[in-house]
């Protein structure tokens, strides 16, 4: 079962409805006890959380969060260095822009995060 299958049946249980046959459950039902329901809802919002990091992940470049080696660092500051735009940077590192940002203040490149930016409308 997948993240967005299990958000369904947990949705509708906590909604007091039968996942299979969309029927309302009847009130003796232990999934309309009140303690039962926080329990859900907390349970859907943490499956919620989790789908939308997920989907957050796979829209991440290929190489966030990995360690950057010391070759990358020395092809960041040369392409740094002739004029890359920190896109065309983020681009041929499979980085986020952000990492790229901080990497090259620890490269000594720049002073603050910021000033890639202010690089990029100044070009």
């Amino acid at each position: 079962m997948d993240m967005n299958k299990a958000l369904e049946v947990i949705s509708a249980l906590s909604d007091g409805v039968n996942p299979e046959t969309g029927e309302e459950l009847s009130n003796e039902s232990c999934f309309n006890q009140p303690q039962v329901i926080r329990a859900l809802l907390i349970a859907k919002q943490s499956i919620e959380k989790s789908i939308q990091l997920e989907k957050r992940k796979s829209e991440l470049p290929e190489n966030a969060g990995k360690p950057w080696q010391v070759e990358e660092d020395a092809e960041l500051s040369q392409g740094f260095d002739s004029g890359m735009s920190v896109d065309e940077l983020s681009l041929s590192h499979k980085r986020t822009k952000g990492s790229i940002a901080s990497r090259l203040v620890r490269l000594g490149k720049i002073n603050e995060r910021s000033e890639i930016y202010v690089r990029e409308h100044s070009a």
